[in-house]
């Protein structure tokens, strides 16, 4: 899949329009566009940002996806439907993703920040609750 095929899927998948995205990552309109329809590639520097606001890891555009299937960092549960499916608080889940003791994902820690993403596989979390 090229960047802007990819770009497409993470805000369709999210829910945001290309205003919205161009506003959060401090660039216009037409910027955006262009991302979109593949006529520019953004810099590294905006590509973080745009990972940022899409809450997907830089390796989600830098990965060659020749399969769709394999696409594993797009689909990810939200902490409050992990929490709800667990039966535990959202702060159990954060903790345990940022501890490395959650087997159906991960939290990574932004460079330089105190905040942290979540990943949570809908396939390893679901298997986990059936096991539980």
């Amino acid at each position: 899949m090229t960047f802007s095929e990819k770009l497409k899927l993470a805000m369709t998948e999210r829910n945001i329009k290309p205003v919205e995205l161009a506003l959060k990552i401090g660039k216009n309109k037409s910027s955006v566009s262009q991302y979109l329809s593949g006529i520019n590639i953004p810099k590294d520097s905006t590509k973080e940002k745009i990972c940022e606001v899409l809450d997907v890891p830089l390796e989600y555009f830098n990965e060659q996806i020749e399969d769709e299937s394999k696409d594993t960092f797009l689909y990810n549960v939200p902490i409050k439907e992990a929490a709800r499916l667990l039966h535990k608080s959202e702060q159990f889940v954060r903790v345990s993703l940022q501890q490395g003791t959650a087997p159906f994902g991960f939290a990574t820690k932004k460079e330089g920040k105190e905040k942290y993403s979540y990943h949570i596989s809908p396939k390893k979390l679901y298997e986990y609750v059936d096991q539980i």
